[in-house]
Protein backbone atom coordinates (compact mmCIF):
# COMPACT_ATOMS: atom_id res chain seq x y z
CA UNK A 1 0.00 0.00 0.00
CA UNK A 2 1.41 3.18 -1.17
CA UNK A 3 1.27 6.41 1.23
CA UNK A 4 1.01 9.27 -0.96
CA UNK A 5 -1.04 11.73 1.82
CA UNK A 6 0.43 12.04 5.19
CA UNK A 7 1.22 14.76 8.03
CA UNK A 8 4.31 16.58 8.33
CA UNK A 9 6.31 18.74 10.55
CA UNK A 10 7.94 21.70 9.56
CA UNK A 11 11.36 23.03 10.65
CA UNK A 12 11.42 26.63 13.07
CA UNK A 13 14.79 28.64 12.21
CA UNK A 14 15.45 31.10 15.05
CA UNK A 15 16.50 34.53 13.16
CA UNK A 16 17.57 37.33 15.11
CA UNK A 17 14.44 39.38 13.53
CA UNK A 18 11.72 36.60 14.50
CA UNK A 19 9.30 37.68 17.23
CA UNK A 20 9.78 35.87 20.13
CA UNK A 21 7.54 33.24 22.21
CA UNK A 22 3.91 32.47 21.95
CA UNK A 23 4.09 35.97 20.22
CA UNK A 24 5.01 34.71 17.26
CA UNK A 25 2.94 33.30 14.83
CA UNK A 26 4.99 30.20 13.92
CA UNK A 27 5.50 29.65 17.81
CA UNK A 28 1.49 29.25 18.07
CA UNK A 29 1.15 27.32 14.81
CA UNK A 30 4.10 24.13 16.09
CA UNK A 31 2.17 24.51 19.93
CA UNK A 32 -1.32 24.06 18.40
CA UNK A 33 -0.41 20.87 15.86
CA UNK A 34 1.80 19.72 18.84
CA UNK A 35 1.50 19.76 22.51
CA UNK A 36 4.61 18.34 23.01
CA UNK A 37 6.85 20.95 21.71
CA UNK A 38 8.09 23.61 24.33
CA UNK A 39 8.14 26.81 23.60
CA UNK A 40 10.81 28.99 24.74
CA UNK A 41 9.53 32.24 26.11
CA UNK A 42 12.69 34.21 24.97
CA UNK A 43 13.64 32.17 21.87
CA UNK A 44 12.34 34.05 18.50
CA UNK A 45 10.43 31.83 16.27
CA UNK A 46 11.21 33.53 12.68
CA UNK A 47 10.13 30.94 10.72
CA UNK A 48 8.91 27.84 9.45
CA UNK A 49 9.80 26.05 7.01
CA UNK A 50 7.53 23.36 5.29
CA UNK A 51 9.11 21.50 2.33
CA UNK A 52 12.08 19.50 1.31
CA UNK A 53 14.91 22.52 1.13
CA UNK A 54 18.22 21.06 2.62
CA UNK A 55 18.81 23.28 5.41
CA UNK A 56 15.08 22.58 6.64
CA UNK A 57 13.45 19.25 5.30
CA UNK A 58 10.36 18.36 6.62
CA UNK A 59 9.94 15.86 8.82
CA UNK A 60 7.43 12.77 8.17
CA UNK A 61 4.96 12.33 10.99
CA UNK A 62 3.83 8.56 10.13
CA UNK A 63 5.90 5.93 11.50
CA UNK A 64 4.59 3.34 8.47
CA UNK A 65 6.67 5.93 5.95
CA UNK A 66 10.34 4.79 6.05
CA UNK A 67 12.10 7.76 5.02
CA UNK A 68 12.33 10.50 8.14
CA UNK A 69 12.22 13.75 5.59
CA UNK A 70 9.97 15.08 2.69
CA UNK A 71 13.12 15.71 0.83
CA UNK A 72 14.25 11.91 1.12
CA UNK A 73 10.99 10.78 -0.02
CA UNK A 74 10.38 12.87 -2.39
CA UNK A 75 13.41 11.85 -3.86
CA UNK A 76 12.28 8.21 -3.58
CA UNK A 77 9.22 8.94 -4.73
CA UNK A 78 9.59 11.80 -7.36
CA UNK A 79 6.27 10.57 -9.10
CA UNK A 80 4.49 11.86 -6.44
CA UNK A 81 5.23 15.69 -7.63
CA UNK A 82 3.19 14.74 -11.12
CA UNK A 83 4.71 14.50 -14.41
CA UNK A 84 5.10 18.14 -15.71
CA UNK A 85 6.00 18.92 -12.86
CA UNK A 86 8.53 16.15 -12.13
CA UNK A 87 10.08 17.05 -15.73
CA UNK A 88 10.06 20.41 -15.63
CA UNK A 89 11.73 21.23 -12.03
CA UNK A 90 13.87 17.99 -12.49
CA UNK A 91 12.44 15.86 -10.18
CA UNK A 92 12.24 18.41 -7.00
CA UNK A 93 9.93 20.08 -5.12
CA UNK A 94 10.12 24.03 -7.15
CA UNK A 95 8.66 25.74 -3.88
CA UNK A 96 9.62 26.69 -0.36
CA UNK A 97 6.37 27.61 1.54
CA UNK A 98 7.28 29.18 5.18
CA UNK A 99 5.43 31.27 7.89
CA UNK A 100 7.22 34.32 9.20
CA UNK A 101 6.53 36.31 12.70
CA UNK A 102 8.52 39.09 11.71
CA UNK A 103 9.36 42.02 14.72
CA UNK A 104 12.16 43.60 13.67
CA UNK A 105 13.00 44.52 9.61
CA UNK A 106 14.61 41.97 7.67
CA UNK A 107 17.60 43.21 5.55
CA UNK A 108 17.12 45.40 2.46
CA UNK A 109 17.15 42.82 -0.07
CA UNK A 110 16.64 41.20 -3.96
CA UNK A 111 16.53 37.88 -5.28
CA UNK A 112 18.40 37.57 -8.74
CA UNK A 113 16.54 36.13 -11.87
CA UNK A 114 17.62 32.98 -12.98
CA UNK A 115 20.48 34.44 -15.11
CA UNK A 116 22.07 36.90 -12.45
CA UNK A 117 21.98 33.95 -10.26
CA UNK A 118 23.95 31.49 -12.01
CA UNK A 119 26.60 34.45 -12.29
CA UNK A 120 26.83 34.74 -8.81
CA UNK A 121 27.28 31.26 -7.57
CA UNK A 122 29.78 31.25 -10.05
CA UNK A 123 31.86 33.57 -8.85
CA UNK A 124 30.76 33.90 -5.33
CA UNK A 125 29.34 30.16 -4.41
CA UNK A 126 29.99 30.36 -0.24
CA UNK A 127 27.63 33.68 -0.48
CA UNK A 128 25.36 32.33 -3.37
CA UNK A 129 24.52 29.00 -2.66
CA UNK A 130 22.88 27.62 -5.96
CA UNK A 131 22.07 28.72 -9.62
CA UNK A 132 17.97 29.72 -9.31
CA UNK A 133 15.52 32.49 -9.03
CA UNK A 134 13.56 33.22 -5.79
CA UNK A 135 10.05 35.23 -6.37
CA UNK A 136 8.56 34.94 -3.71
CA UNK A 137 4.92 36.13 -2.38
CA UNK A 138 3.87 37.06 0.68
CA UNK A 139 0.15 36.78 2.21
CA UNK A 140 -0.77 38.59 5.66
CA UNK A 141 -1.61 36.73 8.62
CA UNK A 142 -1.63 39.55 10.70
CA UNK A 143 -1.29 43.37 9.78
CA UNK A 144 1.99 43.36 7.82
CA UNK A 145 3.94 45.85 6.70
CA UNK A 146 6.86 46.01 4.42
CA UNK A 147 8.72 48.16 1.84
CA UNK A 148 8.95 47.25 -1.21
CA UNK A 149 10.17 49.07 -4.98
CA UNK A 150 10.69 52.36 -6.15
CA UNK A 151 8.24 54.88 -5.11
CA UNK A 152 6.43 57.18 -7.68
CA UNK A 153 9.15 60.13 -8.40
CA UNK A 154 7.21 62.71 -6.93
CA UNK A 155 7.29 61.28 -3.76
CA UNK A 156 11.13 60.86 -3.98
CA UNK A 157 11.72 64.07 -4.97
CA UNK A 158 9.08 65.95 -2.57
CA UNK A 159 11.79 63.84 0.39
CA UNK A 160 14.42 65.21 -1.48
CA UNK A 161 13.19 68.47 -0.43
CA UNK A 162 12.10 68.23 2.83
CA UNK A 163 15.01 65.60 3.90
CA UNK A 164 18.47 67.94 3.67
CA UNK A 165 20.19 64.64 5.43
CA UNK A 166 18.97 63.09 2.32
CA UNK A 167 19.86 65.76 -0.26
CA UNK A 168 23.54 65.82 1.20
CA UNK A 169 24.01 61.73 0.56
CA UNK A 170 22.84 62.06 -2.85
CA UNK A 171 24.43 65.54 -3.82
CA UNK A 172 23.04 68.46 -5.50
CA UNK A 173 23.36 67.00 -9.07
CA UNK A 174 22.21 63.61 -8.74
CA UNK A 175 18.90 65.02 -7.37
CA UNK A 176 18.27 68.11 -9.64
CA UNK A 177 19.08 64.93 -12.40
CA UNK A 178 15.93 63.20 -10.93
CA UNK A 179 13.46 66.31 -10.13
CA UNK A 180 14.42 66.92 -13.71
CA UNK A 181 13.39 63.78 -15.01
CA UNK A 182 9.89 64.24 -13.31
CA UNK A 183 8.82 64.74 -16.79
CA UNK A 184 10.88 62.32 -18.55
CA UNK A 185 10.20 59.27 -20.48
CA UNK A 186 10.68 56.35 -18.13
CA UNK A 187 14.02 55.32 -19.18
CA UNK A 188 15.43 58.41 -17.81
CA UNK A 189 13.35 58.60 -14.98
CA UNK A 190 15.16 54.90 -13.87
CA UNK A 191 18.46 55.96 -14.57
CA UNK A 192 18.34 59.11 -12.49
CA UNK A 193 16.75 56.94 -9.88
CA UNK A 194 19.94 54.23 -10.59
CA UNK A 195 22.42 57.01 -10.03
CA UNK A 196 20.58 58.33 -6.90
CA UNK A 197 20.04 55.00 -4.73
CA UNK A 198 23.49 53.97 -5.92
CA UNK A 199 25.43 57.20 -4.85
CA UNK A 200 23.12 56.78 -1.27
CA UNK A 201 24.18 53.06 -1.01
CA UNK A 202 27.86 53.81 -1.56
CA UNK A 203 27.94 56.87 0.25
CA UNK A 204 31.44 57.01 3.15
CA UNK A 205 30.08 55.18 6.48
CA UNK A 206 31.41 58.30 8.59
CA UNK A 207 29.78 60.46 6.27
CA UNK A 208 26.45 59.05 6.54
CA UNK A 209 26.34 58.07 9.98
CA UNK A 210 26.65 61.77 10.75
CA UNK A 211 23.72 62.82 8.39
CA UNK A 212 21.66 60.04 10.21
CA UNK A 213 22.53 61.16 13.58
CA UNK A 214 21.62 64.32 12.45
CA UNK A 215 18.16 63.62 10.49
CA UNK A 216 17.11 61.36 14.14
CA UNK A 217 17.94 64.12 16.24
CA UNK A 218 16.14 66.67 14.24
CA UNK A 219 12.91 64.74 13.98
CA UNK A 220 12.41 63.48 17.71
CA UNK A 221 13.36 66.60 18.33
CA UNK A 222 10.31 67.83 16.50
CA UNK A 223 8.27 64.32 17.50
CA UNK A 224 9.19 66.19 21.01
CA UNK A 225 7.55 69.29 20.42
CA UNK A 226 4.38 67.41 18.75
CA UNK A 227 5.33 68.50 15.04
CA UNK A 228 3.83 66.31 12.08
CA UNK A 229 7.06 64.74 10.73
CA UNK A 230 5.42 62.49 7.97
CA UNK A 231 6.97 64.93 5.53
CA UNK A 232 10.20 62.87 6.94
CA UNK A 233 8.72 60.00 6.88
CA UNK A 234 9.67 60.28 10.78
CA UNK A 235 7.52 57.34 12.72
CA UNK A 236 9.67 54.90 10.59
CA UNK A 237 12.82 56.39 10.10
CA UNK A 238 12.74 56.36 14.09
CA UNK A 239 11.72 52.96 14.44
CA UNK A 240 14.41 51.54 11.86
CA UNK A 241 17.14 53.49 13.41
CA UNK A 242 16.06 52.10 16.78
CA UNK A 243 16.09 48.47 15.33
CA UNK A 244 19.85 49.29 13.08
CA UNK A 245 21.55 52.52 14.57
CA UNK A 246 24.31 53.94 12.28
CA UNK A 247 22.71 51.81 9.23
CA UNK A 248 22.65 52.93 5.28
CA UNK A 249 19.25 50.82 5.44
CA UNK A 250 17.43 53.66 7.44
CA UNK A 251 17.64 55.78 4.04
CA UNK A 252 15.92 53.85 2.15
CA UNK A 253 12.53 53.99 3.40
CA UNK A 254 12.77 57.42 1.15
CA UNK A 255 13.28 55.61 -2.24
CA UNK A 256 11.21 52.34 -1.30
CA UNK A 257 7.02 51.91 -0.79
CA UNK A 258 5.69 51.23 2.41
CA UNK A 259 3.38 48.55 1.94
CA UNK A 260 1.03 47.75 4.52
CA UNK A 261 -1.24 44.45 4.21
CA UNK A 262 -4.48 43.53 6.06
CA UNK A 263 -5.06 39.69 6.69
CA UNK A 264 -5.55 37.70 3.48
CA UNK A 265 -3.88 40.51 0.87
CA UNK A 266 -0.65 39.84 -0.95
CA UNK A 267 2.60 41.47 -2.40
CA UNK A 268 4.52 39.29 -5.13
CA UNK A 269 8.01 40.16 -5.51
CA UNK A 270 9.54 39.24 -8.58
CA UNK A 271 13.20 39.14 -9.57
CA UNK A 272 15.54 41.88 -8.85
CA UNK A 273 12.62 43.78 -6.79
CA UNK A 274 14.19 46.04 -3.64
CA UNK A 275 12.45 44.84 0.08
CA UNK A 276 12.27 44.85 3.75
CA UNK A 277 9.83 43.33 5.88
CA UNK A 278 9.10 45.35 8.51
CA UNK A 279 6.55 43.77 10.92
CA UNK A 280 3.89 40.97 11.11
CA UNK A 281 3.01 37.68 10.05
CA UNK A 282 2.60 36.07 6.63
CA UNK A 283 2.51 32.93 4.86
CA UNK A 284 5.34 33.04 2.11
CA UNK A 285 5.83 30.95 -0.94
CA UNK A 286 8.75 31.48 -3.08
CA UNK A 287 10.82 29.10 -5.35
CA UNK A 288 13.31 26.83 -4.18
CA UNK A 289 16.10 29.13 -3.91
CA UNK A 290 18.40 30.70 -0.89
CA UNK A 291 19.90 33.47 -3.37
CA UNK A 292 19.77 36.88 -1.63
CA UNK A 293 21.55 39.77 -2.40
CA UNK A 294 21.78 42.29 0.74
CA UNK A 295 23.01 45.77 1.74
CA UNK A 296 21.53 47.60 4.89
CA UNK A 297 19.56 46.60 8.13
CA UNK A 298 21.52 43.64 8.51
CA UNK A 299 24.39 42.19 10.44
CA UNK A 300 25.12 39.76 7.67
CA UNK A 301 27.03 39.77 4.31
CA UNK A 302 26.02 42.92 1.77
CA UNK A 303 26.98 43.45 -1.58
CA UNK A 304 26.27 46.86 -2.24
CA UNK A 305 27.24 46.94 -5.71
CA UNK A 306 25.76 43.90 -7.43
CA UNK A 307 22.29 45.29 -5.41
CA UNK A 308 22.51 48.42 -7.04
CA UNK A 309 23.34 47.21 -10.30
CA UNK A 310 20.66 44.36 -10.53
CA UNK A 311 17.74 46.68 -9.05
CA UNK A 312 14.45 47.22 -11.12
CA UNK A 313 14.75 50.74 -11.21
CA UNK A 314 10.87 51.76 -12.05
CA UNK A 315 8.68 53.65 -9.83
CA UNK A 316 5.46 52.99 -8.75
CA UNK A 317 2.50 53.58 -6.01
CA UNK A 318 2.44 51.21 -3.49
CA UNK A 319 -0.88 50.11 -4.10
CA UNK A 320 0.52 48.69 -7.09
CA UNK A 321 1.93 46.43 -5.36
CA UNK A 322 -0.90 44.45 -3.54
CA UNK A 323 -1.01 41.14 -5.64
CA UNK A 324 -4.69 40.31 -6.11
CA UNK A 325 -6.76 36.83 -5.05
CA UNK A 326 -9.16 35.13 -7.80
CA UNK A 327 -11.93 33.42 -6.61
CA UNK A 328 -12.01 29.86 -8.05
CA UNK A 329 -14.37 29.27 -10.72
CA UNK A 330 -14.90 26.00 -9.74
CA UNK A 331 -14.79 26.59 -6.21
CA UNK A 332 -16.22 29.31 -4.22
CA UNK A 333 -14.18 28.60 -1.22
CA UNK A 334 -10.81 28.89 -2.98
CA UNK A 335 -9.03 31.86 -3.70
CA UNK A 336 -6.24 31.73 -6.12
CA UNK A 337 -3.11 33.82 -6.06
CA UNK A 338 -1.12 32.86 -9.14
CA UNK A 339 2.15 35.14 -9.79
CA UNK A 340 3.32 34.98 -13.39
CA UNK A 341 6.14 32.82 -12.40
CA UNK A 342 5.71 28.86 -13.02
CA UNK A 343 7.45 28.01 -9.90
CA UNK A 344 4.46 28.22 -7.31
CA UNK A 345 0.25 28.71 -6.70
CA UNK A 346 -0.89 29.23 -3.45
CA UNK A 347 -4.50 28.92 -2.57
CA UNK A 348 -6.55 30.65 0.10
CA UNK A 349 -9.22 28.14 1.29
CA UNK A 350 -12.00 29.57 3.31
CA UNK A 351 -14.75 27.09 4.06
CA UNK A 352 -18.06 28.38 5.76
CA UNK A 353 -19.28 27.39 9.31
CA UNK A 354 -22.38 25.76 7.01
CA UNK A 355 -19.85 23.48 5.57
CA UNK A 356 -19.64 19.91 7.46
CA UNK A 357 -17.92 18.20 4.76
CA UNK A 358 -15.03 19.42 2.31
CA UNK A 359 -13.63 18.34 -0.59
CA UNK A 360 -9.82 19.43 -1.10
CA UNK A 361 -9.74 18.29 -4.66
CA UNK A 362 -7.09 16.94 -6.33
CA UNK A 363 -4.40 19.18 -8.36
CA UNK A 364 -1.72 17.69 -11.28
CA UNK A 365 0.92 18.68 -8.91
CA UNK A 366 2.42 17.74 -5.18
CA UNK A 367 1.11 20.27 -3.05
CA UNK A 368 1.45 21.01 1.08
CA UNK A 369 -1.76 21.88 2.85
CA UNK A 370 -1.34 24.07 6.07
CA UNK A 371 -4.16 24.72 8.83
CA UNK A 372 -4.57 28.06 9.94
CA UNK A 373 -8.10 27.95 11.84
CA UNK A 374 -10.49 25.69 12.45
CA UNK A 375 -10.32 21.48 13.35
CA UNK A 376 -11.34 18.49 11.12
CA UNK A 377 -10.83 14.67 10.41
CA UNK A 378 -9.02 13.94 7.25
CA UNK A 379 -9.70 10.99 5.36
CA UNK A 380 -7.85 10.14 1.84
CA UNK A 381 -7.48 6.50 0.24
CA UNK A 382 -3.89 7.10 0.00
CA UNK A 383 -3.94 7.73 3.76
CA UNK A 384 -2.29 4.92 5.95
CA UNK A 385 -5.12 6.33 8.06
CA UNK A 386 -7.49 9.17 9.26
CA UNK A 387 -5.28 12.46 10.24
CA UNK A 388 -6.99 14.73 12.94
CA UNK A 389 -6.04 18.28 11.29
CA UNK A 390 -6.47 20.99 13.55
CA UNK A 391 -4.21 25.07 13.39
CA UNK A 392 -0.76 24.15 12.82
CA UNK A 393 -1.40 21.25 10.83
CA UNK A 394 0.33 20.48 7.49
CA UNK A 395 -0.25 17.67 5.34
CA UNK A 396 2.05 16.79 1.92
CA UNK A 397 -0.59 15.67 -0.79
CA UNK A 398 0.74 13.76 -3.68
CA UNK A 399 -0.31 15.18 -7.34
CA UNK A 400 -4.04 13.77 -8.45
CA UNK A 401 -4.38 13.01 -4.86
CA UNK A 402 -7.74 14.30 -2.68
CA UNK A 403 -8.56 14.60 0.92
CA UNK A 404 -12.24 14.62 2.70
CA UNK A 405 -12.84 17.00 5.86
CA UNK A 406 -15.03 15.90 7.88
CA UNK A 407 -15.30 19.56 9.67
CA UNK A 408 -15.68 19.72 13.80
CA UNK A 409 -15.59 23.57 14.56
CA UNK A 410 -18.32 25.53 14.96
CA UNK A 411 -16.63 28.12 12.99
CA UNK A 412 -15.55 26.86 9.76
CA UNK A 413 -11.95 26.61 8.27
CA UNK A 414 -8.74 28.44 6.82
CA UNK A 415 -6.13 26.58 4.91
CA UNK A 416 -3.31 27.70 2.67
CA UNK A 417 -2.35 24.83 -0.09
CA UNK A 418 0.66 25.63 -1.70
CA UNK A 419 1.38 23.67 -5.58
CA UNK A 420 2.67 24.76 -8.37
CA UNK A 421 0.10 24.49 -11.47
CA UNK A 422 1.89 24.34 -14.87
Amino acid sequence: FFHAVFPLAGVTQSYAWGKVGLESEVAKLVASSDPLVHIEPDRPYAELWMGAHPKGDAVIRDNRIGQQTLGQWIADNPGCLGAKVKDTFGGHLPFLFKVLSVNTALSIQAHPSKELAAKLHAQFPEHYPDTNHKPEMAIALTPFEGLCGFRPVEEIVSFLQSVPELRALIGDVAAEQLERSVSDDPRGVSAALRVCFTRMMKSEKKFFVDQLNMLVKRISQEAAEGKDTSGSNGDLLLRLHSQYPGDIGCFTIYFLNLVRLEPGEAMFLGANEPHAYLHGDCVELMACSDNTVRAGLTPKFIDVLTLCEMLNYTPAPSSSKIFPATQSPLDPSVYLYDPPVPDFTLMRIEIPSSIKLYLVSAVDSASILLVIQGTAVGTSTAAASEMTLRRGSVVFISANESISLHLSSPDGMLLFRACCLL
